[in-house]
């Protein structure tokens, strides 16, 4: 004990914020597997299905554009503990919704007001902590990186493992979310020996100015990084909350499995080829974006022909295109906002970015009420254009920035 009580107490700072980040991601995520056990078990219907899904956005985006601006001026720390408790709370309330619709709204709720409060502050919290005095070794890139591996990777566990549980152990429902508690409470007794790294200034931020970001106008930001910020999550949720069940007639009994390894499948993308997003990535150009739009506009037609032709293994292709564009795009916009923000104002960057990438996890729902208008493969299709016309945009705007910059 004593030997693990040393190894802990030498973690780099970084890594125990990071920690709780992924362990928060896992909470916000385990849910998205489960939709068809809940169909399954509990008789719940999509639009009702969906309706869970999308409720934790109502619960983040406001997280992230308040939280974000109290941590710029309270500090990062007793906002990440603060989000790392909640999601305890959340996986609670999951349980007790077993057979009670409200608390699964309230769960899913609350997993999206902790989300918005450690993916702002704790993404903030990392990047500070992953330069000097703290770890002067790190380079220009280490803290976006390790930002978006910890919300990646707990985004891919907490679906594989959620899901994966739930197809084979006894009362899914609940065994599901246990996973999640032991997450939490190996992580949360680290956090309070990492350094604070903002000076309290002694006053909370009025509303009006938590939601006056300067550095949300630079003009990069605005034309670059918005427009494709709302695909960082449309496409995973597309991957791993609508493929699957377009294909659930083909999977049969294995459904929630599958849909937890496509899951698993498209967030582990989404880290692996984060190196390669810091390669792409450059302040004369906008390659980075441009890639990962052409990888979530060509993930989202395979997408359509698994549908259209109910092959499950086209579904596959589909997930590791989709999670390669999300892990592109993630990292592409983080350093982004890395170069942009001012110092003062980085975590509520980072929450407007958040906040739009979260847009994204209105894809099933908005593609659930069109089906009654076209068929779910004629309706990917036309995703595809729009994402098409957005690096369309993207690509445009990046080339006049890029000259005016050789002015």
């Amino acid at each position: 004990m004593s030997v693990g009580l040393a190894s802990a107490q030498r973690l780099p700072p970084w890594l125990r914020v990071a920690g709780v980040v992924f362990g928060v991601a896992w909470g916000a995520n385990q849910f998205s597997p489960l939709l068809l056990a809940y169909k399954l078990h509990a008789g719940l219907s999509q639009s009702t299905g969906d309706a869970l899904f999308g409720v934790y956005a109502l619960g983040l985006i406001p997280a992230l554009l308040v939280l974000g601006p109290i941590s710029d001026a309270r500090g990062r720390r007793a906002i990440v503990a603060g989000a790392g408790l909640l999601s305890v709370v959340a996986s609670v309330a999951l349980i007790a919704g077993e057979h009670t619709l409200a608390l699964l709204y309230v769960g899913r709720f609350l997993a999206g007001v902790c989300s918005g409060a450690a993916f702002a502050a704790g993404t903030a919290h990392i990047k500070e902590l992953s330069v000097s005095p703290y770890d002067p070794l790190a380079s220009e890139q280490a803290g976006a990186r390790r930002a978006a591996v910890a919300l990646s990777a707990g985004f891919g566990l907490g679906a594989l493992v959620g899901g994966l549980v739930a197809q084979w152990a006894p009362d899914p429902l609940v065994t599901a979310y246990v996973p999640h508690l032991i997450v939490m409470a190996a992580t949360l007794p680290l956090l309070p020996a990492a350094p604070e790294t903002v000076a309290d200034r002694g006053s909370i931020p009025s509303l009006a100015a938590m939601l006056r970001v300067p550095s949300a106008g630079h003009v990069r930001f605005a034309r670059i990084v918005a427009p494709a910020a709302p695909w960082v999550f449309a496409a995973p949720s597309i991957s791993f909350a609508v493929l699957p069940i377009l294909v659930a007639d083909q999977t049969g009994s294995f459904g929630v499995g599958f849909a937890a390894v496509i899951a698993g499948l498209t967030l582990g993308l989404g880290i692996t080829i984060q190196p390669l997003a810091r390669r792409l990535d450059s302040v004369q150009s906008v390659r980075g974006m441009l890639v990962a739009l052409a990888a979530i506009c060509a993930g989202t037609l395979v997408g359509a022909l698994a549908g259209a032709t109910h092959s499950w293994p086209l579904v596959v292709p589909a997930g590791v295109l989709l999670g390669g564009g999300y892990g592109i795009c993630i990292v592409s916009g983080l350093l982004e906002i890395q170069r942009i923000a001012h110092r003062d104002d980085l975590a509520s960057l980072t929450a407007v970015f958040y906040a739009l990438t979260y847009v994204g996890f209105a894809a099933p729902i908005v593609l659930t009420e069109l089906e009654r208008f076209a068929s779910a493969p004629l309706l990917l299709v036309c995703t595809a254009g729009v994402v098409a016309l957005t690096a369309a945009e993207v690509w445009q705007e990046g080339a006049a920035t890029s000259r005016q910059k050789q002015r």
